[in-house]
């Protein structure tokens, strides 16, 4: 992670590649919680819009959805609730 100005770069790695994404620091200041990295809360958002999506596919898709979708909702919500110390509903007020 580098500072410049005003802006924070956040690289993200993983098997399969690499990737940059530049935010304002100001922003990361604004979003941290209890003197939270940078790093941590570009990490908290990747893991709250993976669980977003998945969880819109799955229970606000068109359809019946595989049970190989359903798999992947579930091990999201556990790793969101790992994370978070709280259940995807609890987080968003979103429950059903």
């Amino acid at each position: 992670m580098t500072t410049k100005d005003d802006t924070v770069l956040v690289t993200i790695e993983s098997p399969d590649g690499e990737d940059d994404v530049t935010l304002p620091s100001h922003l990361l200041d604004l979003l941290a919680e209890d003197g939270q990295s940078a790093a941590e809360v570009v990490g908290d958002l990747a893991l709250m819009s993976c669980a977003q999506r998945i969880h819109a596919t799955v229970a606000h898709g068109q359809g019946e959805t595989d049970e190989r979708l359903q798999a992947i909702e579930g091990t999201t919500m556990d790793l969101f609730e790992e994370r978070f110390g709280m259940s995807f509903g609890e987080a968003t007020g979103h429950q059903h």
